[in-house]
């Protein structure tokens, strides 16, 4: 089926993958890849075919009520984790807990925590990168020029305002499907 999902994401979409262009899988194993702007439930398929296209497994987590029967097999086989949101769970520890528990996994999350505009990225991706001790992938959704403009690996320092201040500054100037809300 990758065939058909580079079909559809480059001559169909006409989009194109530009940057580090197979996620450094060959050496990094374990990673948060974060995908910005998130305005659009269009993103979804977008990194749905980047996946295919680089032939980069990502993970997600999902609360664990999606990880029952018929649903739980599905959701694991694409890469799913269930994660207990009940209140007074640390979740941040909970999910740096699966990196440990996991030979590969690559947790990708969109900081921005919704599809609307917002001016301050929620901070639960830097802390887990932290404490599970990976680095951040950063790749654009910019639908102004179809492209998926992915990072080298960056790694955390115990500068939280210097480090949002980098990631931020490789997704300047990308545009989301929403334009208003990049």
């Amino acid at each position: 089926m990758r065939w058909l999902a580079k079909f559809i994401y480059f001559k169909v979409l006409g989009w194109k993958v530009v940057g580090n262009t197979n996620f450094s899988k060959d050496k990094i194993k374990k990673s948060i890849i974060i995908a910005v702007p998130h305005t659009s439930w269009h993103d979804f398929y977008i990194g749905v075919l980047l996946r295919k296209v680089t032939g980069v497994k990502t993970n997600f987590v999902g609360k664990k009520e999606l990880f029952v029967w018929p649903f739980g097999y599905y959701f694991r086989a694409i890469g799913g984790s269930a994660l207990d949101r009940t209140s007074g769970q640390n979740k941040v520890e909970a999910i740096a807990k699966l990196f440990a528990e996991k030979d590969v996994f690559r947790l990708t999350l969109a900081p921005e925590g919704t599809r609307k505009k917002v001016e301050n990225w929620r901070t639960g991706f830097y802390y887990i990168a932290k404490t599970a001790n990976v680095p951040i992938i950063m790749f654009t959704l910019d639908f102004k020029n179809k492209q998926n403009k992915i990072s080298e690996p960056f790694y955390l320092t115990d500068d939280i305002e210097a480090d949002f201040k980098a990631m931020k500054a490789f997704f300047k100037g990308v545009e989301g499907k929403v334009k208003e809300y990049s």
